[in-house]
């Protein structure tokens, strides 16, 4: 116990906690470790925190919660997650977006890219991402990168089916090439 400001408990002498301290992987653990254990073996605060690298109030931080929790309570509290750019409905009308496609009349386009996605949820929803945060939004709703062959708005698929059909009739009957 230290003669003078906050008690820290002594259920771990100094020459231990020092020995967990040189062996745990997490370095700000280690340094409150290295820091308590210099001021239980009768260092100022001041000077057990300036050692450790700390301000003399993170070590009263770490003290305060290495009294109420232990070892456990040198570690770093997990944070949640930062909240998205869009909510919900906005996922969800982008999700819609995304599967409807792009009209190649009003839009311009024959398929989405992260650019022009940018630039629709900026006029629909004025916000403003870049393309790489939305390749990360588009990855969470499980979307691929893969897209479609891209096809011409003007093309005839009947034309294009008796195209294949005629060459693979040509192929099997020995007019193209030895087989």
């Amino acid at each position: 116990m230290s003669a003078r400001g906050l008690p820290i408990r002594d259920d771990l002498a100094p020459d231990a906690l020092r020995r967990l301290a040189r062996r745990e992987p997490d370095r700000p653990a280690s340094g409150r470790m290295f820091a308590i254990a210099s001021a239980l073996e009768g260092r100022s605060r001041a000077e057990a925190a300036r050692l450790a690298g700390m301000e003399r109030q993170a070590l009263r931080d770490a003290v305060t919660r290495y009294n109420a929790e232990g070892l456990a309570g040198l570690h770093n509290r997990p944070r949640p997650p930062r909240p998205g750019k869009l909510d919900e409905t906005e996922l969800r009308t982008l999700s819609e977006l995304i599967l409807g496609g792009p009209d190649p009349e009003t839009d311009g386009l024959s398929s989405w890219t992260l650019p022009e996605l940018c630039r629709v949820i900026e006029a629909r929803f004025a916000k403003r991402l870049h393309p790489a945060s939305l390749s990360r939004v588009v990855r969470q709703m499980r979307f691929s990168r893969q897209k479609a062959r891209q096809r011409h708005p003007s093309s005839d698929p009947a034309a294009q089916a008796a195209f294949q059909k005629g060459a693979r009739q040509r192929h099997r009957g020995g007019e193209i090439g030895p087989s």
